[in-house]
């Protein structure tokens, strides 16, 4: 658990950051149904796609801002800006008021603002915390993503419909609260000196040079990519392997006890699946460090990637129901093992005068998985189960190669002040 030493702006960003993903997780599937009723899928299908990019773009600016103008500032941008808006959104659904343009328009903003405070709040939490106490918080906030990814994901399937309105007053209501906490409660925490700064060049070229400087860096190409490999094959539990359970797992027993003889389809399935992947990260994430107290950062990360790609290999291939969740157990364990400790090599490993820039410019993995993820369900028409099963080993290697090449310049990196010690302590 989080021990009281722990700077109080990571304890409040690890509780904002749940409450923005319960939010997230409760409003994006049912947005995307409610555009689908009101305009069409297809239509609904290229709102979702502007949304995206809009958030993308937004991003990148607030990696600029903060940076720049400080976190604090950047935070309260976004997150007061990013809960007007739906207040507004509320409002274009209420009793009094229903008007498909602007509940686009408000959750277009809404998104797209918040948006703005991501890489703040990534490199706050980097700011305040210390190479001793990354894991654990990155494991504590781990396990808080996954609670408010199981509450988000059956409070909104419950309450739309005839609730939409409270729902959406409700999410106002919260996101009142995320920005008023960071009103009065968050210091700022970028470096001393550097938040604030004033750019002589001009806002726009400041802009583009700090990225293009963050681009060219070798280890943020590796760390990206890296990231890459894993989400293209996390992300195909909604994409290829959702496709393939639900075209060649037909129904199937379960269980047998007594008259009890429950069957699934591969829909349902599927459901199963996540829903075992999420129960165990909430069960046994909070006890990552004691169950791994004897492995070091790299066998951590390596044991890890090779057991959570085994895991998706299996539900690349298989349409056995029990082999599909021994590998549920699997790959969650994996993921247990080696997600906070790649989180900690990000962190170690972005310089502390550009980081917010380095965090947005990093998040550009989960887009590009995406992507990834799509062109796999293309693939996956021509090349059978195995041979997509073999691709994720590949992007498995891959990773574990990359991670690799960065434990080894994190190490260099701690050996250079080191040896500058040796050198004065050896002049006389």
């Amino acid at each position: 658990m989080i021990t009281a030493d722990v700077h109080r702006n990571l304890k409040l960003r690890i509780g904002v950051g749940f409450v923005r993903k319960f939010l997230d997780i409760m409003l994006a599937p049912l947005m995307v149904i409610h555009f689908a009723h009101l305009y069409g899928a297809a239509t609904a299908g290229l709102m979702t796609l502007a949304i995206a990019v809009a958030v993308v773009g937004c991003t990148f600016v607030g990696g600029h801002m903060s940076d720049t103008l400080g976190r604090r500032p950047t935070l309260l941008l976004g997150e007061i800006g990013s809960a007007a808006a739906l207040v507004l959104l509320a409002l274009a659904n209420s009793p009094w008021w229903h008007s498909g343009t602007a509940t686009f328009c408000c959750y277009l903003l809404s998104t797209s603002l918040f948006g703005i405070a991501v890489p703040a709040n990534d490199a706050m939490m980097v700011d305040v915390s210390t190479p001793q106490t990354r894991a654990q918080i990155y494991t504590i906030n781990y396990w808080s993503i996954n609670v408010a990814f199981l509450l988000g994901s059956l409070l909104g399937g419950f309450a739309f419909g005839q609730y939409f309105f409270y729902l959406l007053a409700g999410a106002a209501v919260l996101a009142g609260i995320i920005a008023l906490v960071t009103l009065v409660a968050i210091s700022e925490t970028a470096p001393r000196g550097h938040a604030g700064q004033v750019q002589d060049r001009g806002w726009l070229k400041t802009l583009l040079g700090g990225y293009m400087t963050a681009v060219r860096d070798s280890v943020l190409a590796r760390l990206v990519l890296s990231a890459l490999l894993i989400r293209s094959v996390e992300i195909q539990i909604s994409y290829y392997i959702a496709v393939r359970l639900s075209d060649e797992f037909g129904r199937q027993q379960l269980l047998d006890i007594g008259g009890w003889r429950p069957t699934v389809n591969g829909v349902e399935m599927l459901g199963i699946l996540r829903a075992a992947n999420t129960l165990i990260v909430v069960c046994l994430a909070l006890f990552a460090a004691w169950l791994f107290r004897r492995l070091s950062d790299r066998q951590r990360i390596f044991g890890g990637i090779v057991l959570f790609t085994a895991g998706y290999m299996v539900w690349g291939a298989s349409n056995a129901p029990w082999l599909l969740l021994a590998a549920a157990v699997v790959l969650t364990i994996g993921e247990i093992m080696s997600v906070p400790i790649r989180q900690v090599l990000l962190a170690d490993l972005v310089p502390a005068e550009d980081r917010s820039r380095y965090m947005a410019v990093y998040q550009i993995n989960v887009q590009l998985g995406m992507i990834v993820a799509s062109l796999c369900v293309t693939i996956g028409t021509l090349v059978p189960a195995v041979g997509m099963s073999v691709l994720f080993g590949l992007f498995g290697v891959g990773a574990m190669l990359l991670y690799r090449s960065l434990f080894r310049e994190r190490d260099a990196r701690a050996a250079v002040p080191q040896a500058v010690l040796a050198q004065e302590s050896a002049q006389p």
